[in-house]
């Protein structure tokens, strides 16, 4: 058995349904009889960690700061074994525009965008370009922060009158904004995992469908009650073969391991769409990686079990 820290909390607008998800992860991984100590990120983290003195890490943590490279850069430069994916896929990830720029350069479908800073928009006169963008993207348009995750701070304008406030609103979570063609479809939810060989495999896939909504926010995603979820989800044979695999390439091409969440919009028109990828998923009841695991046969304690292992094992090849 291991000395195990659960990283969780943190500072993040993702901060409370991180909570929940190391609360969870703690019950797990003390009923399989290893020492668990709860870590709730902060100033303090690096003498609490030190003091925690465990064999390995596992990340709880959500949004900036748990996903984007920071704190796992921070327990490379300290030696302590960490679960998911590394500094580099966790940094590409966190960042929807180059994750996408990375899928696009992979022959990989993900909808057209463009992205803007606040920086050009007050020194370079990028706010002149709102015009063209009429031209080169089709409405509606799904306007959404960078970096954040669950959601947070996305809007929808369907006509060119709307984009300006809602990029001043997803300004107001993150210095840069994402500018997506909002694509029709089924709203799929594909977990990737680490097989113990090093392999990646696709989880069955869930469909998300929220009650009375446009789109799977934050709200739905962690309220019970507030959305609907078929796993599996009903799909031809050939269709949940072509999205599961399509799952599986940007995982790789992503560079991502241990576990990790694809999101994509299933087109009538267009076949799967990649949305984005989320290297640290919830890991709640209502989170669709248990749900995804479950329905594979993969009990929630052995998920975090093959997380740890998976960590560990990566940590016993470095040495």
């Amino acid at each position: 058995m291991s000395r195990v820290a659960v990283l969780k909390g943190g500072r993040s607008l993702e901060r409370q349904v991180s909570l929940r998800s190391g609360a969870h992860v703690e019950d797990a991984l003390e009923r399989a009889g290893h020492e668990v100590i709860g870590i709730d990120v902060g100033q303090d983290f690096l003498v609490r960690l030190r003091e925690a003195a465990p064999d390995v890490a596992f990340i709880a943590l959500h949004g900036p700061g748990g996903e984007d490279g920071t704190i796992q850069e921070l327990l490379e430069a300290l030696g302590v074994p960490y679960t998911g994916s590394g500094v580099a896929a966790s940094m590409r990830c966190a960042d929807k525009m180059l994750a996408k720029h990375t899928l696009r350069d992979g022959g990989l479908p993900t909808p057209d965008w463009v992205t803007f800073s606040d920086s050009s928009f007050r020194e370079l006169g990028a706010g002149e370009v709102l015009d063209a963008i009429d031209g080169r993207l089709e409405f509606p348009l799904v306007i959404k922060p960078n970096s954040q995750g669950s959601a947070i701070g996305i809007r929808l304008a369907s006509t060119p009158d709307a984009v300006p406030a809602a990029i001043l609103a997803a300004f107001s979570y993150d210095p840069k904004v994402l500018i997506e063609c909002f694509v029709a479809g089924r709203e799929l939810a594909i977990s990737v995992i680490t097989r113990p060989d090093g392999s990646a495999e696709a989880l069955p896939i869930v469909e998300v469908i929220p009650r009375g909504r446009d789109f799977y926010d934050f709200t739905a995603r962690y309220d019970i009650g507030r959305t609907d979820f078929a796993c599996p989800a009903e799909l031809p044979s050939q269709v949940a073969g072509r999205v599961r695999a399509v799952a599986v390439a940007a995982y790789e091409a992503l560079g991502c391991d241990g576990f990790a969440r694809v999101d994509m919009i299933l087109s009538p028109e267009h076949g799967p769409q990649i949305l984005e990828l989320n290297t640290i998923p919830g890991l709640l009841d209502t989170s669709t990686l248990p749900q995804a695991a479950e329905a594979a046969g993969i009990e929630f304690d052995e998920l975090v079990g093959r997380a740890l292992d998976l960590a560990l094992a990566r940590a016993a090849i470095r040495v």
